[in-house]
């Protein structure tokens, strides 16, 4: 199998990866075709790059190479408090080693692969021969979405049925995506989150979200340090990738060969590699940019240098950017090594993961005896229930009752939209300005509050989304007040 394994006394990591060649390794590469290495989106793995893999202007004249992330599909890790970006950098170059990999051109995809590519290049410059970066995310999360990362956590990890489960699956859909009706894509995603990433492997998500929602920003001196040929695709509508971050780093890096360039695509809202006409447009602008750089062999040769040799000398050139010189001394072996996790962050981040490790056993698994799910999202059964909300986030009550509603005097105009009403208003954007970023003091607040939920509050199938919050509030309130918001929720016959 297509694993490799990167020994270490504290740490245990072993990453999948798929190839283009014929025998699906990297020793049936053409050697005289460059090598691109290819990084999945959040949330997905290397079998979600398929669109461009089975692409003729990629795979006919290139050696196409994709890596799982460690808490990512097929990869299998030890969960860790020190997990970063930093250390996602480490893996890929040490696994590039391992492999005898030439030096290569990257395509990365959204948060964690851009921010695991970018420190690659700047630790490991020799290895990277182009930089492609698609939806470059803030330099630290948005608030409404590091809001919004709370409350899917919440629903994902502690989704007591498949009908729970579905639901968190399509809130993620709307919010990677911005698709609320493409039905297919919905059975795929959610199909494949029930197989890789269901309640049992929580511990897999919420390593992840760690890493978005406790990043650090990149130095100038390690953007600096970038001087290969940089390409930025950035989707013209991304709600989580604004355009003006792409433009921001692309002033930042000063120093790259001429001048960094950035393709808007014009429409797009994000997760450019799944739409067919998004992956397809990358695929072009991304075949053009390899088209003018110089042509490259993919020699598998020994390095001159072993991997335990260069990691030390990547260790000195990271305590250099950070200013701590005790990370050179560091076991360089171990991808841990490079983390820049904070003392405290990591206390936060442990305690965290032990507090989701409690009842993982107990945990509810959506698939069948068969290891296959039990059915496809879109054959669910279908019911108009009040506490169910459309796209818009607004619910309604079953078609008879709506029916016999509007038979009451005045409810059709009292109902009319007009263009003065306002939109409902979407998750997180009561807490936080959308063009907000986190602050420490937001993300300190955000690891305290998430040791302290209350599993309970989703064990029910009819609180969901912000309803969770209402719940958790109102637990320290006097009973009679429980009571009288239980039954405003509830009075169905009070609405207009």
């Amino acid at each position: 199998m297509p694993y490799i394994d990167i020994p270490s006394r504290d740490d245990y990591v072993s990453i999948w990866y798929i190839t283009n060649s014929v025998h699906g390794n990297v020793g049936s590469f053409n050697p005289d075709r460059p090598t691109c290495i290819l990084l999945h989106p959040l949330f997905l793995d290397s079998s979600w790059l398929i669109r461009h893999f089975d692409d003729p202007r990629l795979s006919q004249d290139y050696n196409l190479i994709a890596f799982d992330q460690r808490t990512c599909g097929r990869s299998r890790c030890r969960p860790s408090q020190w997990h970063d970006s930093y250390v996602d950098a480490a893996d890929l170059a040490m696994v590039c080693q391992a492999l005898l990999l030439p030096p290569a051109h990257i395509l990365a995809f959204e948060g964690i692969s851009v921010n695991a590519a970018l420190r690659l290049t700047a630790l490991w410059p020799e290895q990277v021969l182009s930089l492609t970066l698609c939806d470059v995310p803030p330099p630290t999360e948005l608030q409404w979405v590091f809001h919004a990362y709370d409350e899917l956590l919440q629903l994902w990890c502690y989704a007591p049925d498949l009908d729970s489960f579905e639901h968190a699956g399509n809130e993620v859909v709307t919010f990677m995506t911005g698709e609320t009706d493409n039905l297919d894509l919905q059975d795929d995603l959610i199909a494949y989150w029930e197989k890789y990433t269901p309640p049992t492997k929580r511990l897999r998500i919420v390593e992840l979200v760690n890493i978005m929602m406790n990043r650090t920003l990149l130095r100038p001196e390690e953007l600096a340090s970038i001087v290969c040929p940089v390409l930025i695709i950035q989707g013209e509508a991304s709600p989580i990738a604004p355009l003006k971050y792409a433009e921001s780093l692309k002033q930042h890096l000063i120093n790259v060969e001429n001048e960094p360039r950035l393709y808007v695509v014009k429409g797009a809202k994000a997760c450019l590699n799944i739409l067919p006409g998004s992956a397809s447009i990358v695929n072009q602008v991304f075949s053009k940019f390899l088209a003018q750089q110089p042509r490259t062999r993919s020699d598998l040769v020994l390095p001159k240098l072993s991997i335990q040799e260069r990691s030390k000398l990547a260790l000195s050139k990271l305590a250099e950017f950070v200013g701590i010189p005790s990370i050179a001394q560091r076991d360089p072996r171990s991808p841990l090594s490079f983390s820049c996790v904070k003392a405290d962050v990591a206390k936060s981040q442990l305690e965290n993961l032990m507090f989701y490790a409690k009842d993982l056993d107990k945990a509810y698994c959506p698939l069948g005896r068969d290891g296959r799910p039990l059915r496809k999202y879109s054959e669910r059964k279908k019911e108009a229930h009040w506490f169910q909300g459309d796209k818009h986030g607004n619910s309604y009550i079953d078609t008879s009752e709506l029916k016999a509603a509007r038979n009451y005097k005045g409810y059709k105009q009292s109902h009319a939209k007009t263009p003065s009403s306002p939109e409902r208003p979407v998750a997180g954007s009561l807490t936080a300005n959308k063009e907000s970023l986190v602050t420490d003091e937001v993300a300190q607040d955000g690891r305290m509050r998430r040791t302290t939920y209350n599993a309970s509050s989703v064990d029910k199938h009819v609180i969901r989304g912000t309803m969770q919050k209402v719940v958790t509030q109102s637990a320290q309130l006097p009973k009679g007040i429980i009571t009288k918001i239980t039954f405003t929720l509830l009075d169905s016959s009070q609405l207009p």
